[in-house]
């Protein structure tokens, strides 16, 4: 009887049922585990001819696949950062270092005494290699190969800071000192490093240019002496020879050839005549603090003093004209002085008009006083540095609105102009170590032989209106444009060759407290390895202990057309097949690949509660079959009893 046969292969499939949900169950905690499910088909004994015939009975069953669900398992998170999990499809791919490769989810990933990312069986984990550009090699053993970060000298330096625009310069020391703050408006400092890795610092101080100008006179004058590589020409002295003693020169070609930005001294505002092979240089108040300008030949230079950038006019009392003959009526900028009598002195005209200051200054804002020098009998109207070089019709003036010479003006006898070109304009200082001080870009001195640059301040600008930077070193810039890095040299005593470039951009000049806004660099001192971490995107990341990250490689993820055609090899381990084709391999994140979580393990996608409800039908299966087989034998022995 041919349904022997038929309940035996009911008995085989049930069991080979039990068999798969039993495996299941089993790993229902194995990292990376895949389950697996029976699939049944039906037999039938046929001939070709009569085949299909509606009367033909069914040899029984047989076990067409054992499938996998390749679903994923849920993600749980773990304390170590080796441990990875792929969230989507792919498969890490494993090497065994003797040619054969299998492919996995199971994450829990080591290293080896060399370095070398192995799985749990001592596999090592594929991915590929980055050159020092970053490119990615051919893929290979994945590695920690870089045990140490080796230092990096600092060689570029970011910093922005706000200079409290309320800060009054009038009130620094006249001579600068690194260590008096009274003499600096700000300063801040900066870590860096040398090439070796040792820590130092960049102090840097600026010094806000105070409302004076510089001088130094210049005396035994003769053709043929040079001043800032000039040379004095035998016109030139028959051109001084022009003026008379006390005369501010400013033009002429003198004064051009001297103040060329090219050939001669920019430095220089204006010249002022003593006498005879006697002249004083007055520098821009920008330059608060220039070293003494370079001569040769008989001429000799003082040293360096210093007078208000203010403008002055003074105003002399002709001696002739006093005491009064006839009473007059005076006005001083607008306003009205009164009636001085018959008689009235010199000191008399002055004390009239200083006691009316308080009503001048109200009616001219730019003046800062007028006062009378009773020695030399004079009236000194001095105006605000910050009006800077005001226009003649700016100027107030001294006018007879009554009198003997009715309308008459007091001629100024002596002009000095004003120069506010000081204000936004800082001195920048920077020190190594705040004691040596290091080169960030001054130029020689007009005059100095040599070329390049030397130890010393430069210029920072600001635009005193808004307070945005728009100078640095010379170069002069609009809001919104590029700003020029300044260049240090000096500050790496470990290699003299080492450039710090440093961007004060967005530096500014508000009336707000002074405060650094942003300050970062680039150097850093040797480091050791801390850990390795995976970004999501495959990249193996090694940290180390000064802050530093470097990237190893970039694990590989193999997918296939067929992944139901991979053949299960132990391990939570698949090979590939004919069936399930090569494996294609990319990066995570790319293509239909997932991507990649660090410290954290894809569990087993076996539901226990599924798997028990199987177990209960594979059980009933099998009971029904040994039914079959019983009630055959019955019958069998009744058929013997006849």
């Amino acid at each position: 009887m041919a349904g022997f046969n038929t309940a035996v292969t009911g008995l085989k499939a049930a069991t080979t049922d039990l068999d798969v949900t039993g495996n299941n169950i089993a790993n229902a905690s194995t990292v990376g585990f895949k389950s697996s499910r029976t699939e049944f088909g039906d037999i039938y004994a046929t001939a070709v001819v009569g085949a299909g015939s509606s009367n033909v009975a069914g040899a029984g069953v047989t076990v067409t696949d054992i499938a996998q669900d390749f679903q994923a398992g849920t993600v749980e998170f773990t304390n170590n950062n080796l441990d990875l999990a792929i969230n989507g499809s792919g498969f890490f791919q494993l090497d065994d270092g003797q040619g054969g490769t299998t492919y996995t989810r199971a994450g829990a990933f080591e290293l080896d005494k060399d370095g070398f990312m192995v799985s749990k069986t001592g596999k090592y984990l594929q991915g590929y290699g980055l050159d020092e550009e970053g490119n990615r090699l051919p893929i290979g053993n994945l590695a920690v190969t870089e045990k140490e970060s080796p230092p990096k000298a600092t060689e570029e330096i970011d910093l922005s800071f706000n200079i409290d625009s309320r800060e009054d310069s009038a009130t620094l020391l006249n001579d600068y000192d690194k260590d008096e703050p009274g003499s600096f408006t700000y300063s801040t400092t900066v870590r860096t490093f040398d090439s070796l890795g040792n820590e130092h610092t960049v102090k840097i101080n600026m010094a806000e240019a105070r409302p004076v100008q510089a001088q130094q006179q210049v005396t035994s004058l003769t053709t043929g002496d040079t001043i800032s590589g000039v040379t004095v020409t035998a016109a030139h002295m028959a051109e001084l020879a022009g003026y008379t003693a006390g005369d501010v020169i400013s033009s002429g070609a003198f004064f051009s050839d001297l103040t060329d930005p090219v050939t001669g001294d920019p430095r220089i505002g204006s010249v002022v005549y003593n006498g005879p092979n006697d002249i004083t240089l007055r520098f821009k108040s920008e330059f608060p603090e220039p070293d003494l300008v370079q001569i040769s030949g008989s001429a000799t230079v003082a040293e360096i003093d210093e007078i208000d950038a203010n403008e002055t006019y003074t105003f002399a009392i002709d001696s002739g004209e006093v005491p009064l003959a006839a009473a007059v009526v005076l006005e001083v900028g607008g306003i009205s002085i009164g009636t001085l009598g018959v008689g009235s002195t010199a000191d008399q005209i002055g004390q009239a008009i200083t006691a009316s200051e308080a009503k001048i200054l109200d009616a001219n804002p730019s003046v800062e006083s007028v006062i009378y020098d009773n020695v030399n009998q004079e009236v000194v109207v001095t105006y605000k540095a910050e009006a800077g070089d005001i226009t003649p019709a700016e100027a107030i003036s001294i006018t007879e609105t009554s009198g003997v010479a009715a309308g008459a003006p007091f001629e100024a006898a002596i002009v000095k102009n004003g120069d506010n070109s000081f204000e936004g304009v800082y001195r920048m200082y920077a020190y190594l170590n705040g004691s040596e001080q290091l080169d960030i870009g001054k130029e020689l001195d007009p005059g100095e032989t040599g070329t390049g640059t030397e130890p010393g301040p430069i210029l920072i600008k600001f635009n005193p209106s808004n307070g945005l930077l728009t100078g640095i070193n010379g170069d002069q810039f609009s809001a919104g444009s590029v700003v020029p890095t300044i260049t240090i040299t000096g500050a790496d005593p470990a290699d003299s060759t080492t450039v710090i470039d440093l961007d004060i951009a967005n530096t500014t000049q508000f009336a707000s407290s002074s405060i650094v806004k942003a300050s970062t660099q680039d150097g850093y001192t040797k480091g050791d390895l801390i850990g390795v971490t995976f970004a999501g995107t495959g990249e193996m990341v090694a940290s180390f202990s000064n802050g530093q990250t470097q990237d190893l490689g970039v694990v590989a993820i193999a997918t296939f057309e067929n992944q139901s055609g991979l053949s299960p090899s132990g391990d939570t381990e698949w090979t590939s097949t004919l069936t399930s084709g090569d494996a294609i391999v990319n990066p995570p994140g790319t293509g239909l690949n997932g991507t990649l979580q660090s410290a954290a393990l894809e569990q087993s996608n076996v539901d226990l509660s599924a798997e028990l409800v199987s177990l209960i039908e594979a059980q009933r299966n099998f009971q029904a079959n040994s039914k079959t087989l019983e009630t055959l034998n019955t019958v069998t022995q009744n058929i013997l009893q006849i």
